[in-house]
């Protein structure tokens, strides 16, 4: 298995929620209130997404792709981009301390 190589290892990666705030609520000239609305979940929870303080689930993801009409892949590659870039940089040291195996 090869280590994972990201394109720009000193920035972190968008968190969607970030899209969400920055482009597409105000794009589609909406409030959070009417968006969880639309899409069927709370607004606290889109408030936490917003926030990026929560992630997106592939059931959001669903929901956001289906309203947006993107598909939900592009939401769950930004969420997993984001939370591998996190988890790579907490673990650094640790992950550099186990050895690749090497098949016989």
């Amino acid at each position: 298995m090869t280590e994972l190589k990201t394109k720009r290892p000193n920035r972190i990666p968008t968190h969607p929620g970030a899209l969400l705030r920055e482009d597409v609520l105000p794009a589609m000239d909406l409030s959070v209130t009417e968006f969880a609305r639309y899409i069927g979940i709370s607004r606290q929870r889109v408030h936490k997404i917003l926030a990026e303080t929560d992630s997106i689930t592939p059931n959001t993801a669903l929901r956001i792709g289906k309203f947006v009409g993107n598909g939900p892949e592009i939401w769950l590659s930004m969420q997993q981009s984001h939370d591998l870039w996190r988890t790579q940089q907490e673990l650094k040291k640790e992950i550099a301390q186990i050895e690749t195996y090497q098949a016989a």
